[in-house]
């Protein structure tokens, strides 16, 4: 009997994260820590509402958190990445990493 072969590592993508808008939105994050709605807006070119839309999955799954607030009399609203999304952009990058390896030592 052969042992049946290990999974393919591109089944270990995190749907949450692999979204190519949060993994850059995750990526930014993790960059700096912090960073304002009209930051992300413009660094990403993502309109109010796809921010906003992928803002919201991403603290859904509590991979970010959303403050909101005042910079000077202007409102603002900061995310943050947290330590879960700190792992689990981490836990992609090692996914891509095996992919991208596999990739280059194909036959």
């Amino acid at each position: 009997m052969t042992a049946p072969e290990p999974a393919h590592p591109a089944l270990d993508l995190d749907d949450a994260v692999h979204q190519k808008t949060r993994l850059a939105l995750l990526t930014v994050l993790d960059e700096a820590g912090q960073a304002d709605f009209p930051y992300l807006r413009k660094v990403l070119n993502l309109t109010d509402g796809n921010l906003g839309r992928h803002l919201d999955v991403l603290a859904q799954q509590g991979l970010v958190e959303i403050t909101k607030g005042y910079a000077g009399r202007r409102p603002r609203t900061w995310a943050a990445i947290t330590p879960k999304g700190e792992a689990a952009l981490a836990a992609e990058m090692s996914v891509l990493a095996a992919l991208l390896e596999r990739f280059r030592n194909r036959s």
